[in-house]
């Protein structure tokens, strides 16, 4: 069962620097000159490495979205998603990005304010075995082990409301073992140390860039539900809503950036940030191979989530979709009651259509002509 804890806390180790966006060991500076004339954002993303997989937050700075806007964003990679939400109400960063789960939860069993801008992602976790496994169908995991990132991971949920609708007892007929991320859930898989793989949408293309052949399981409903969104406090609305619609719409823009050319994005992502170019090939073809199949996994969770909003909105939020999540989140017994969806969304009828207003025919030619590199 996955736990989620709420602790206001004023320093969680995060390092903030003006003007520099810090991505693994990659550092991006923005213009001093510039950024003196700019109003400063902190934006905190729940993960531990920035990469190909987040163009709604990569591109604005290397396209100049946002400064175009006028803002100066620092993008900054923090643990995870409840660590967000920690550095929200701390005030040690304005806009965050995190699992959707969070939002429900603090809103419902909190009474924290949390308010989401655009939601970037539907969830993609998936269930995958080797594809010469014995394994064929849901009731052929009775008995075997499956490995997950952590024991406290957010797709646990999935997986065991999953089983259980298929007649699987998933605290007496599985075992869940822990085999972090990267590498060793690739070993542990092939050697056979577990029999399958609850991974989200982007690892299990990291797993098959490593080698492995996969067969997925997984619920349709999943794909409904809203997850990876840019939240803020109901505070930050009352006082800089303009930042807050500036910050989404670059994100808007990045997204049908990436959506018209995916070897553009990847392309300007390794200019600009070039450590975070995979390695593990000297065959270039290879590489280029491995980030674009990384980048159309996550592309295939934002389509799915632009479809939440009639297919038409790439900056926006489904009450929806929310209501549907929220309700699955009761009927596991990870959240305590149900409020209407509309509170986890901005009180404002124009707010997403405000995102949406700008020229998406000349960012598609501008993605097309890929005069950035």
């Amino acid at each position: 069962m996955m736990t989620l804890l709420f602790k206001v806390m004023r320093s969680c180790g995060l390092l903030l620097i003006t003007g520099v966006l810090i991505t693994g060991t990659s550092v991006y500076r923005a213009d001093p000159a510039t950024a003196q004339e700019l109003e400063k954002v902190r934006i905190g993303v729940g993960t531990r490495v920035l990469n190909i997989t987040y163009p709604w937050l990569m591109m604005p700075q290397a396209l100049g979205y946002w400064k175009e806007e006028g803002y100066d964003v620092e993008v900054f990679p923090i643990s995870g998603s409840l660590a967000v939400v920690q550095q929200l109400i701390g005030g040690g960063i304005d806009v965050g990005q995190a699992n959707s789960s969070v939002v429900i939860q603090g809103n419902t069993d909190k009474n924290l304010p949390l308010r989401v801008l655009t939601t970037n992602a539907t969830i993609g976790w998936s269930l995958s075995v080797k594809k010469d496994s014995s394994i064929k169908k849901i009731s052929d995991f009775k008995g075997k082990k499956i490995g997950v990132f952590s024991l406290a991971s957010g797709g646990i949920p999935l997986l065991k409301s999953y089983l259980k609708q298929n007649g699987i007892d998933p605290e007496k007929d599985i075992q869940l073992i822990s085999v972090g991320a990267g590498a060793p859930p690739v070993l542990a898989l092939r050697r056979d140390r577990v029999d399958a793989l609850m991974f989200w949408a982007s690892a299990n293309v990291g797993f098959e860039n490593a080698g492995l052949s996969l067969r997925y399981f997984f619920d349709p409903a999943w794909r409904t539900y809203p997850d990876f969104s840019l939240i803020t406090l109901q505070g930050t609305v009352d006082k800089k809503r303009d930042m807050l619609e500036a910050i989404a719409r670059g994100a808007a823009k990045a997204s049908v950036f990436a959506a018209a050319n995916p070897d553009c994005v990847r392309k300007v992502h390794w200019k600009n940030w070039p450590d975070t170019k995979p390695r593990g090939s000297k065959d270039e073809t290879t590489l280029i191979k491995w980030d674009l199949k990384l980048l159309d996994a996550q592309l295939e969770v934002m389509n799915a989530a632009r479809s939440l909003n009639n297919g038409e909105a790439w900056g926006g939020a489904s009450a929806d979709g929310y209501s549907r999540y929220q309700n699955f989140l009761k009927n596991s017994g990870l959240i305590k009651q149900l409020i209407p969806a509309e509170q986890f969304l901005i009180n404002d009828p124009e707010f997403y259509k405000r995102v949406n207003d700008f020229d998406h025919a000349a960012i598609k030619v501008a993605a097309k002509a890929c005069k950035f590199d």
